[in-house]
């Protein structure tokens, strides 16, 4: 009995102390789970400078930025218009040069004496100084590693007679008092390369600056060799500056010597650098043989206070990290081209879940997307795909070794990937489904309310706008109408892509040596080809292929200072980065190349570049709409504008006596074909309304008679080239189908008389209808460029391929003084009558073209300006290519 019962005792025991064992693991690793699942923010221990700001203008949300509003109760505009636009467009017109940059030529001394403004007092005591100056340069100094946006750090005024160093951390809120100063016409900010600072100012401080000097851009119309603060402080001051000091982390106080140092430089000798561009540019003025008193300093002068009308705004992509995401993916697919489609759709998929946890996060702390993950990092992950911490940290830091961007003091990996390990390895394992979910679920666990990070200024509106914003995409998911009118979108787009985008590689970067070795260019294989066929050239190397020229060339690279030539292109959109698909993309449209003298046609005057579809597709609305501007200004219509239809010789010479008009009686051919063509496909379909305007239109070219669907197939004839009509030939069988529930009965033909058709330009009102070169005509000038461009010796060592290239400034009386338009005094069209008549026997310019327009314009620079002027012309539309697509990838130089 009593061994029984110890026996049941015992086992007793044993049951407790399981049970006991089994309760302390589970309640110690719910512990632990939840630890981690809660681990503090880094930000809890290691605040930032920016935090200490009461009022932040541009938050990272997703809320676009206000901009001042001046007269009202409320200081800031919904409807973000430039508050200073009035007083900027009267400088314009009527530039202020009545003050002195400088009062002496001699070099200002430098001393160790500035006034470092770190309260408000001292910030209204240098407002009160400045508002008497008549000039003072500025700088500024940005801190942009620690921080989403970036923030001014600090920033450097400098007078005639001192420096001063503002603390704009500790006085960011109170920046506003110099609002006035700045605004204020009568007196002029000398800035260097004030784009972003212009910007940047708007961005912390509402500062809008009102009458700017840019000496970088004087630096453009003087044409000198370089344009960078360092080079001008070197050749006028013989002051060598230390520009790494730029990249220094200009939050830390007290700053150090040699950072003070470089602060004070930049702005002491600022004025003095203004005064001599100045006095270069009068210079110039009193050299040229144009009266316009000054041209070139008031030129200046409007190009400088043309930056003060930029106005700030937040950078926000349609997805979570899509723009960040389709760069790495473009330049990734660029060297793997062998891989599977199951790894390209995973490593895909595992960068757009990375590139937009990235940028979230970055949001949340106020950290650049660099600091949080570098682009090398993300690379690394999508193709290793690790899964615990341990291998995470080691693909970081191996990825991150050679990566230059990433400060010294960074660590790696980012303190904000270390406090967030779990929602990181969540996402490689894929636990999260979509980029909305991984949005929601990472602003519930960093912002929610058992968040693990701070709330601050700059992240406290994120979740309200990002849920609206997340509901929005939602929503639009479930649409079921939207959806398929997307997925037929995207279809469309496809086969637009296969049809239109280069089939091969445009840039082969094949390399051409001179016969000393040295590099000379790179290009494609037909013009290796082209030298290798005639002895010109022998082989040095097969892959990729390069040559040694025989012969001594004309010229080197470095005869003109410049490395485009000598560098290897890449294959993709020079916009966005996009590398699967890409077009040709001509600059300088091909409607006034045509008709420029031969040797501007060579090397660098192509201008040629490539282009994704979507940024090709907006710089060719830019260029049209530029072409119409051009139109204005030169009062050279673009296209034969009226299309009439007469009888027969003798009623056209009676109407042309009676004076018709015939802006009333003609139709412009591409509307015509337009309205025709949808009559004979959807003329049934359409609303009685729209049917009727259509049928007015057609109506108009046949001299309002009633018309048939003969007529309507004549119709699509009226200036079609022999390609385009025998094209149509070939649908005609489609076309007649259609036509036979056309809009109107048959009736009997009026008339069997050939008609003729006579076009008309009326030179006093320019009409502004967007139209193209035929497709036939367009090739042909196409193959010609092709031709030239591949087969065309090398001359003064450049590249048959060279692309977007800038040449030298040239300093020409081609702006009117007083509003910067092209002059057009003593424009002759002549007879407009009879040179259209004559341009509709011309097969190389069709009448949907844009007939002669092209031709006048060149022809009347050439008259009024020479090739100078030749050189601005395409300088201006160098400008709108780059303000419509805003370049990233363009090949340096």
């Amino acid at each position: 009995m009593e061994r029984d019962r110890k026996f049941r005792m015992a086992i007793a025991f044993a049951s407790v102390a399981a049970l006991s064992v089994f309760l302390a693991l589970h309640f110690h690793r719910r512990r632990r789970k939840q630890g981690s699942r809660r681990r503090a923010c880094y930000l809890r221990a290691d605040s930032k400078p920016q935090h200490s700001f009461r009022r932040v203008l541009a938050d990272n949300s997703y809320s676009p930025f206000k901009h001042l509003k001046l007269g009202g109760s409320d200081d800031v505009d919904s409807s973000n218009s430039h508050p200073y636009e009035a007083e900027i467009t009267a400088l314009l017109d009527s530039p202020r040069l009545e003050f002195t940059f400088y009062p002496d030529d001699k070099i200002p001394m430098t001393s160790d004496a500035y006034t470092w403004v770190e309260t408000e007092q001292q910030l209204e005591e240098l407002a009160d100084v400045l508002i008497k100056e008549r000039v003072f340069a500025v700088d500024t100094e940005q801190h942009s590693l620690c921080s989403f946006l970036g923030f001014t750090a600090l920033m450097q005024i400098s007078t005639q007679d001192e420096d001063y160093l503002i603390d704009t951390i500790k006085l960011h809120d109170a920046m506003g008092i110099l609002r006035p100063v700045f605004s204020e016409p009568n007196i002029c900010k000398v800035f260097h390369g004030a784009d972003n600072d212009i910007l940047w100012l708007q961005r912390d401080f509402h500062i809008y600056v009102v009458n700017l000097f840019d000496t970088a851009k004087a630096c453009d119309i003087l044409s000198k060799p370089q344009r960078s603060l360092a080079y001008l402080l070197e050749t006028y001051c013989g002051v060598i500056t230390n520009k790494s000091l730029q990249r220094e982390d200009w939050r830390q106080r007290p700053l150090p010597k040699d950072m003070v140092q470089y602060a004070r430089t930049d702005a002491h000798y600022l004025l003095y650098v203004a005064h001599c561009l100045v006095g270069e540019l009068k210079q110039k003025d009193n050299e040229s043989c144009y009266d316009d008193e000054l041209h070139f300093v008031l030129e200046a002068c409007r190009r400088s206070n043309m930056i003060c009308l930029q106005r700030y705004t937040k950078d926000i992509d349609a997805a979570l990290g899509e723009s960040a995401a389709s760069s790495i993916i473009s330049r990734h697919s660029n060297g793997h081209g062998g891989e599977s489609d199951a790894y390209k759709a995973q490593f895909q998929d595992i960068v757009r879940r990375l590139c937009a946890w990235r940028e979230l996060m970055a949001r949340v702390h106020d950290e650049s997307l660099r600091y949080v993950l570098s682009d090398q990092a993300i690379v690394a992950l999508a193709s290793k795909v690790p899964t615990t911490p341990t291998d995470i940290f080691d693909t970081l830091r191996q990825a991150d070794f050679h990566t230059d961007s990433l400060s010294s003091s960074t660590s790696t990996p980012s303190p904000v990937v270390c406090s967030h390990m779990d929602s990181f390895c969540d996402l490689l394992e894929e636990r999260i489904d979509n980029l909305d979910e991984i949005s929601l679920v990472v602003l519930q666990k960093c912002l929610g309310q058992d968040g693990t990070c701070p709330l601050s200024v700059f992240n406290y509106s994120i979740l309200v706008n990002f849920t609206i914003r997340s509901t929005n995409k939602v929503v639009s998911r479930q649409n079921g109408t939207k959806s398929l009118k997307q997925v037929s979108r995207k279809a469309s787009r496809e086969l637009f892509v296969k049809k239109f985008s280069c089939k091969s590689p445009v840039y082969h970067n094949c390399r051409i040596y001179a016969n000393d070795g040295r590099l000379l260019c790179y290009c494609d294989r037909r013009k290796l080809e082209w030298y290798l066929r005639r002895d010109l050239a022998k082989l040095v190397d097969d892959d990729p292929p390069a040559i040694m020229l025989l012969f001594e060339p004309k010229g080197r690279p470095e005869d003109e200072d410049n490395e485009f030539y000598i560098q290897k292109k890449k294959n993709i959109c020079v916009g966005c980065g996009e590398g699967n698909h890409y077009l040709r993309y001509r600059i300088i449209p091909s409607c006034y190349r045509m008709h420029f003298p031969e040797h501007l046609k060579s090397h660098r005057s192509h201008d040629i570049v490539l282009l994704c579809v979507d940024c090709h597709e907006v710089a060719h609305a830019a260029a049209e709409k530029y072409k119409r501007k051009i139109a204005e200004e030169f009062e050279i219509p673009l296209f034969v504008r009226n299309i009439v239809e007469m009888r027969d010789d003798q009623g056209a010479s009676e109407t042309c006596a009676m004076g018709i008009n015939f802006e009333q009686a003609g139709i412009s051919p591409l509307e015509l074909r337009t309205a025709a063509m949808a009559l004979i496909r959807h003329g049934q379909r359409m609303p009685q309304k729209r049917r009727e305007e259509l049928t007015q239109i057609v109506m108009r070219f046949y001299g309002r008679r009633d018309i048939s669907n003969a007529d309507l197939e004549r119709a699509l004839l009226v200036g079609m080239s022999s390609h385009e009509k025998r094209r149509l030939e070939k649908k005609r069988g489609l076309s007649l189908k259609h036509s036979k529930c056309g809009i109107v009965p048959e009736k009997e033909q009026i008339g069997s008389t050939e008609k003729r058709l006579i076009s008309t330009v009326n030179p006093s009102k320019v009409e502004t209808v967007d139209v193209s070169f035929s497709v036939e005509d367009q090739n042909h000038v196409n193959e010609e460029i092709t031709d030239q461009v591949e087969t065309e010796p090398i001359n003064s060592g450049m590249e048959p391929e060279a692309v977007a290239h800038d040449s030298n400034n040239v300093n020409t009386n081609f702006y009117n003084s007083q509003n910067g338009n092209l002059q057009n005094e003593g424009l002759d069209l002549g007879d407009s009558r009879n040179d259209e008549t004559q341009l509709m026997h011309n097969p190389k310019l069709s009448l949907l073209g844009h007939g002669p327009h092209g031709k006048q314009v060149v022809d009347h620079i050439l008259k009024e300006y020479g090739e100078d002027g030749i050189g601005v012309f395409c300088s201006r539309w160098r400008q709108v290519f780059v303000e419509a697509i805003n370049p990233r990838f363009l090949p340096a130089g």
